[in-house]
């Protein structure tokens, strides 16, 4: 193309990649349009890789998730995350790159290549409950911009944004004890996932701020929810005096799950004999009412925000998103506790 235009090899670059940095201003229109004829009369198409291999920046995000396959279907947990996801990357310029879990093990994934693929592009957000600390840490420590869709605390230097579950939980448990409950049980699930941590805080803030004890029974902490949550067991603590439980959500719903089922094989009346909350939203497949009584997670909103701070960093700036509030939900299935016989 150079011999064609009669120019150097320089000038054709710095024509057709238009760089604002001066040198291209420098160049005379005659000379830019003989590189463009020339450029047109061959069929040239700029090559992005190459373009953005030259600026030391491939404008891309990655997206990296720690579940066994990436979230797509519209019904998963995570799909609202990454609808904002896509739609502030767009409006921002970046390209997605989506990784998955699977090819490495997943939230099992070692060693130190484990996540290194994600290197390819400029950033990554990374979604999940459970993740390989170390990976993540070593990325952190190498200086790769990287930012956690959830509250990572517990990883020092690692960005992060998160929806305000302390305060939304509190909220739920307040709405209960307005409504006359004193007995209220907490069913989540075994571990100490941060959003795990977060809503049992917030619960057990709602109970102190109502002059209601909690103590060890007020919550039950689940390995199997499905198994431990039976029916005989609900009913035994409903003969004990309580007559409200909340769930925590996660992206198995196990602990919603197994509650509903039990209350409903254990034959009680909800609301009516038990009331029920979850703390956020229901699985797609029981989605269906009645609603419960509980709040929304702003997933859309999450997934922005998590750009927004990714696509700073990138850039060198120091950031930081704030908490995102949820949204109260009234819901169907929380009403006055019923009095004793």
């Amino acid at each position: 193309m150079a011999g064609l235009a009669g120019v150097s090899q320089a000038t054709v670059s710095l024509v057709l990649s238009a760089r604002g940095d001066g040198r291209a201003a420098a160049i005379s229109e005659e000379t830019r349009q003989r590189v463009l004829d020339a450029a047109r009369s061959l069929g040239y198409v700029p090559d992005p890789a190459a373009r953005r291999l030259a600026a030391a920046s491939n404008n891309l995000l990655g997206v990296f998730s720690f579940t066994a396959t990436f979230p797509t279907d519209v019904q998963h947990s995570y799909y609202p995350f990454l609808v904002g996801v896509e739609q502030e990357a767009a409006a921002r310029g970046y390209d997605l790159v989506l990784f998955t879990g699977s090819s490495t093990g997943g939230a099992g994934a070692t060693g130190p290549d484990a996540l290194s693929r994600v290197r390819l592009a400029d950033g990554c957000l990374f979604l999940g409950r459970h993740v390989p600390r170390a990976e993540l840490k070593r990325l952190v420590a190498d200086g790769f911009p990287v930012v956690h869709l959830g509250r990572r605390e517990e990883l020092e230097g690692l960005a992060w944004v998160g929806a305000d579950y302390v305060s939304a939980s509190r909220e739920v448990v307040t709405h209960l004890a307005e409504l006359g409950h004193r007995r209220i049980v907490l069913v989540r699930e075994d571990d100490d996932a941060p959003p795990s941590t977060d809503r049992q805080q917030g619960f057990l803030d709602g109970l102190a701020a109502a002059g209601i004890t909690g103590g060890t029974g007020a919550v039950l902490r689940c390995a199997d929810p499905a198994r431990e949550l039976t029916a005989p067991r609900v009913r035994a603590l409903v003969a004990d005096g309580v007559t409200a439980f909340v769930a925590e959500e996660t992206d198995t719903g196990a602990a919603w799950r197994a509650l509903n089922a039990a209350v409903r094989e254990a034959g009680l009346s909800c609301p009516g004999e038990v009331s029920l909350g979850l703390l956020g939203s229901p699985p797609a497949d029981l989605a269906a009412r009645p609603v419960p009584m509980g709040f929304d997670i702003p997933r859309h909103r999450l997934g922005a925000a998590a750009v927004r701070l990714l696509a700073a960093l990138v850039a060198g700036e120091e950031a930081r998103e704030p908490l995102v509030t949820c949204e109260f939900r009234a819901g169907e299935t929380a009403g006055p506790p019923v009095p004793p016989p």
